[in-house]
């Protein structure tokens, strides 16, 4: 049990390393040997970029106590730097709001990894700042540990475990080239990653306009135009402090470019999206000790369903590296803190029983897929056929075609089954007849939503069944894909 340097190396220390970190040593009955090696000097834990810490930084109320209840970790001021009631969705005439979900906190991104790290060395968790992890070390099929890079000396070595968690972003080499076989998808289409950025800005109270920004609401505007393929957002981190961005899908900017005879890149629509909010005067980036070096900044973000296996022999994906922000918003620190959890105690678990391969290490798909993942590609469908459609298309589609039932459905974070488009009342049959193709899309998308529910709460309990439900998997995405006329290579079965 002592012949590798480590139970477990997690690459790279961000939101879901930190997590899994601390997870794993909490559920550990054995006190596992665990390790965090992040590129970071220490003074700068969880730094995503050299622009910061940067992210859009809501997260639920929910997911902070499914932390709490199964871990122990609990999170206090500054880190949770201001709570919110909930996300506004609004349509692109700012004429329809939609309760996205319940109360939740915006965060300090650059003070909360700093608490994380002192959790996580209480629990007995070991760190190594300033060192790259360049690749994976395997033998006979099986990933042994990880090869690294002083960033300062330029020193390689490698440090040896039973299981390599892989936390290193939606890039990360180490799945990209992973030198054994597995089921693991290695690459993301482009089109499933989105650019984006944001400022966090101190402000004047300009016009006194909720749909523009609120402080007790984090507020999603849609829009084709200023965020095609994507959404903007103004998230309070005060009342007179805010968190604005958009993101944006590459291939959606350069056809409304082109539409409209524009040269608008990430950085230009950011800005226009801040000039036109007349809520927000005068806006200066944010200066203080909690905020410097970390008020500007854009990063890219996977916007698909979660791999769609995410273990082989001694090796596990966790967080962007997993590609687990939510399709439909971009939201990636709640699916963080749920993977986190059950991944760290399905880690312990495979310890204890001496068993870290693939099939010892399948339960965290099951549970992960179970509690959280099983709408993930449904809410790619959902986020592939909006992206097809017309700011008027959403404005007349959030109107009219939204129930009560719907509204409910996406404030618990489940797909909107559009019940109106099929109500036999003539008011409604005319308001069909005005867009039959979009009334089409939408009881298309939440039939094939509820097909692809079914088909996700049948993961198979061990890697013997993935072969088949990986292929019905992908049927459900071809032809989802075809209806919207969306060109997709769909990868073959590994």
């Amino acid at each position: 049990m002592k012949s590798t340097d480590y139970d477990v190396i997690i690459a790279g220390g961000g939101m879901s390393g930190l997590l899994t970190a601390a997870a794993t040593a909490s559920f550990s009955k054995q006190n596992a040997r665990v390790v965090v090696i992040d590129r970071n000097p220490e003074d700068q834990p969880g730094k995503k970029t050299n622009n910061g810490w940067t992210c859009g930084d809501a997260t639920s109320k929910g997911s902070l106590e499914y932390l709490a209840k199964h871990t122990g970790i609990r999170y206090g001021s500054p880190e949770l730097e201001h709570p919110v009631k909930g996300v506004l969705v609004f349509s692109p005439d700012r004429k329809t709001k939609v309760l996205f979900e319940g109360e939740g906190f915006i965060l300090n991104r650059k003070l909360l990894p700093r608490k994380q790290v002192e959790i996580a060395k209480k629990m007995g968790v070991d760190f190594i700042f300033g060192v790259s992890v360049e690749g994976v070390y395997a033998e006979d099929g099986w990933v042994k540990g990880v090869n690294c890079r002083n960033i300062k000396t330029g020193e390689t070595f490698t440090k040896t475990a039973r299981v390599v968690i892989d936390s290193a972003g939606s890039s990360t080499k180490l799945r990209q080239h992973l030198p054994i076989s597995s089921k693991i998808e290695r690459e993301i289409d482009k089109d499933d990653l989105e650019s984006t950025g944001r400022y966090i800005f101190n402000f004047e109270t300009g016009v006194d306009d909720t749909t523009w920004f609120d402080p007790d609401y984090a507020i999603i505007h849609l829009d084709q135009y200023l965020a095609p393929g994507g959404y903007k957002w103004t998230f309070p981190k005060g009342k007179n402090k805010v968190n604005i961005g958009l993101g944006v899908q590459k291939s959606a900017m350069d056809a409304r470019n082109s539409k409209y005879g524009r040269k608008d890149n990430l950085q230009s629509l950011i800005d226009q999206y801040v000039s036109e909010n007349k809520a927000i005067k005068n806006p200066v980036l944010a200066a203080g000790p909690e905020d410097e070096g970390n008020a500007k900044g854009n990063w890219q973000v996977p916007v698909r369903r979660h791999n769609d296996c995410m273990v082989a022999n001694g090796y596990a994906l966790v967080g962007d590296a997993a590609w687990m922000p939510r399709p439909i918003d971009a939201g990636g620190i709640g699916p963080s803190i749920y993977s986190s959890v059950i991944l760290g105690r399905v880690v312990a678990h495979a310890l204890e029983a001496n068993d870290t391969s693939e099939a010892g290490l399948w339960q965290y798909n099951v549970d992960y897929m179970r509690l959280y993942g099983y709408q993930m590609a449904s809410f790619e469908v959902l986020r592939a056929y909006l992206q097809t459609l017309s700011n008027d298309q959403i404005n007349y589609g959030m109107k009219h075609f939204l129930s009560e039932d719907d509204i409910a459905h996406i404030t618990k974070r489940q797909h909107p089954e559009f019940d109106r488009v099929r109500m036999l009342n003539p008011l409604m049959w005319f308001r069909i007849l005005n867009e039959p193709s979009l009334a089409s899309g939408l009881r298309y998308t939440a039939k094939k939503s509820q097909s692809l529910i079914e088909h996700n709460l049948k993961f198979p309990e061990n890697p013997s069944g993935w072969e088949e439900w990986k292929k019905g998997l992908m049927r459900h995405m071809k032809e989802a894909y075809e209806r919207f006329l969306i060109p997709r290579e769909i990868p073959p079965l590994h």
